[in-house]
């Protein structure tokens, strides 16, 4: 079952109060809350706490993939399907194979990431929630947001809003799904 609201989003003036409390919210056990800034903040992505992903290991693996598949596609053609002895090089001649087999790698390895990061990210979203709040149009010029998703396991409306009342937040405000 889905809630009925998004989530509960705070509204702060500055990097260093927005820092403070995502830093407070993980310290309070949250663990689903994104923070919203104008700008990149070294110092705000280790205060939300990002979990590891497995994509460098799916990055690997599809490039692996790629790799071996061209490989293969060059040695099944060199040596089963056309097998032209020309200058009496050996049909398989594994050096010839390089290129390809790299460039294979290489577009195997790039496609894994583009997709793998897509999933990882749910791209494309056309609509997100906090689209809805008028003054969350700020939050890419000089305003900064940190929004509790309903999705929390300790996710409660009022004991959330509460608490982020006391991180010296400018406004406090439902988002509604």
């Amino acid at each position: 079952m889905t809630p009925p609201i998004y989530g509960v989003v705070a509204e702060f003036k500055d990097l260093a109060a927005l820092v403070t409390a995502a830093h407070a919210a993980r310290t309070a056990g949250y663990t689903r809350f994104e923070a919203y800034s104008p700008f990149p903040s070294e110092a705000l992505t280790e205060a939300v706490g990002h979990p590891r992903t497995r994509l460098p290991l799916a990055i690997f693996i599809g490039g692996l993939l790629g790799g071996v598949t061209g490989y293969l596609l060059q040695y099944v053609t060199a040596v089963y399907t056309y097998p032209l002895n020309i200058g009496g090089r050996p049909l398989h001649s594994w050096p010839m194979f390089i290129p390809v087999t790299f460039e294979c790698t290489i577009l195997a390895a790039a496609l894994t990431a583009v997709f793998g990061m897509l999933g990882r990210n749910g791209l494309p979203m056309p609509y997100h929630p906090l689209f809805h709040l008028p003054r969350f149009a700020r939050a890419s010029r000089d305003l900064f947001f940190l929004c509790i998703q309903a999705r929390d396991p300790l996710f409660d409306v009022e004991q959330v809003t509460r608490f982020l009342r006391t991180l010296t937040a400018s406004d406090v405000q439902e988002v509604p799904r």
